[in-house]
């Protein structure tokens, strides 16, 4: 029996833009390869790797200025499914109710370079360099939990207006859960980081970490809810962070239903955030955290539109140097609130701190606590951006400029823009990896925040 015939990404396109009967045609192809390690106890317990693929077709039929849209995605790879996701497709559009984002797609003179180019791959070869590292650590007496993910996406990305874009994103994340003295009762700590390729990693050094933070652990004090002074090391201050520039849609900032909605009306953008005169911003070229350089819109929301698909994802600064400078407007909202096009990021970066780290940040405290990481992250109250929350795997506290104990876990309640308007330090922007966010947000970079009072509610019983 011969094997089944598998359409590279860019035929995908082609043939189901030849299929099309419709006004307008955008169809998008992700091939995804992906490879995995995990461990238990200091054991590797499983590996592997796996390709996939997901398509989507996007029918757009117009009737003068009024435009309806239909979408179908597949994960089939027969090409004799083509002319049914893309009939589908129209067959979703001439029912849909009319898009209020309607306007022309981009158009498109020439493929890009790489249009035809196969996909992208990853193997279990990528974690060849942390390997050493981790029989390391197996060989210590905590013991180790985690996993390594790495994956690599490859985009094409084709419209009946002539848009013909590739890219490749490859992603990787390595967390370790270290436990002392006991799954239920003993210490628990976790380091984690964003990587592209494992190239550098420097596993000895994240162990060594992990050890420090279960030393930390050997003094156990229990404290109450209240306001404390913390320092949020990066990878906490990047999963708020991220749920910040989640909610910086332009159209709900000006139809009031956000935080980034100003008193009277308008939007808060030109308000200034606190003292410290952060920058926060997106860019699809940052060393080490690319990502894909176009809009990629498999369906309408306040921040993207499909009819956008194709167009320049370029640098955004959401906040220069403290002051909210710009919400996400796909182009129809842009023209309708009298502003330029904005481009939700798929990375984010905060700048502008002192250059200190984290130590030496908790040198100068003279008591406070330090969170290692946050969870079970949830939105309370759009209004003001309200967020709660756990700690976890490590909070400690700081008295005279060291750490001398672990604390309880909390719960909290806090909006990412007061902390930043109450913020009094931040420290050294480094690579991170939200740890909440991680199955869907890698890229980040990102300074350990001071915050003097922040609002642990309630004491969380959680170990």
């Amino acid at each position: 029996m011969s094997a089944p015939v598998v359409l590279a990404g860019h035929d995908l396109v082609e043939r189901a833009l030849l299929a099309a009967t419709v006004s307008d045609t955008v169809v998008l192809v992700a091939d995804v390869s992906a490879a995995s390690l995990r461990w238990a106890g200091n054991s590797m317990t499983t590996n592997g790797i796996a390709d996939s693929r997901a398509w989507t077709v996007v029918s757009i039929v117009r009737d003068g200025d009024t435009a309806r849209v239909g979408t179908v995605s597949s994960t089939s790879a027969d090409p004799d499914d083509v002319v049914a996701v893309v009939r589908a497709a129209e067959d979703a559009a001439r029912t849909a109710p009319p898009a209020s984002d309607a306007l022309p797609l981009i158009a498109g003179d020439e493929p890009e370079a790489g249009w035809g180019d196969v996909a992208a791959r990853s193997g279990i070869e990528v974690f060849e360099s942390i390997v050493p590292g981790l029989a390391r650590g197996f060989d210590g007496a905590d013991a180790l939990y985690g996993f390594a993910r790495h994956t690599v996406r490859t985009l094409w990305l084709g419209t009946s207006t002539g848009v013909r874009r590739r890219t490749v994103e490859p992603t990787g994340s390595f967390e370790i859960n270290g436990k002392r003295g006991g799954l239920l009762d003993g210490a628990s700590a976790w380091v984690g980081t964003h990587t592209r390729d494992f190239v550098g990693l420097d596993v000895d050094g994240m162990l060594a970490e992990l050890s420090r933070r279960l030393d930390w652990s050997a003094r156990r004090v229990e404290l109450p809810a209240g306001r404390y002074e913390t320092i949020l090391p990066p990878s906490a201050v990047a999963d708020l962070m991220i749920d910040l520039m989640w909610s910086m849609d332009g159209r709900g900032a000006h139809e009031g239903r956000t935080a980034l909605s100003a008193p009277g009306g308008g939007t808060r953008v030109g308000e200034r955030l606190g003292t410290l005169g952060l920058t926060l911003y997106s860019d699809p070229a940052e060393p080490g955290l690319e990502y894909a350089p176009f809009v990629v819109a498999e369906a309408s929301s306040d921040s993207v539109s499909v009819f956008d698909n194709g167009a320049d994802a370029e640098r955004v600064e959401w906040i220069d140097d403290g002051v909210i400078s710009a919400l996400a407007y796909p182009r129809s909202a842009a023209a309708e609130f009298g502003t330029r096009p904005t481009v939700p990021g798929d990375n984010l970066v905060m700048t502008g701190g002192t250059g200190s780290t984290l130590d030496e940040m908790v040198a100068r405290t003279e008591r406070g606590l330090v969170l290692t990481t946050l969870w079970y992250i949830r939105e309370v109250d759009p209004t003001t951006m309200l967020l709660t929350g756990l700690t976890r795997d490590g909070v400690y506290l700081v008295e005279d400029g060291r750490i001398t104990a672990e604390v309880n876990n909390f719960r909290f309640n806090e909006s990412p823009l007061d902390l930043l308007r109450r913020s009094t330090e931040a420290g050294a922007t480094v690579p991170t990896l939200p740890r909440e966010w991680s199955d869907w947000f890698t890229r980040a970079a990102m300074p350990p925040l001071r915050v003097p009072d922040f609002h642990m509610s309630s004491v969380s019983a959680a170990r």
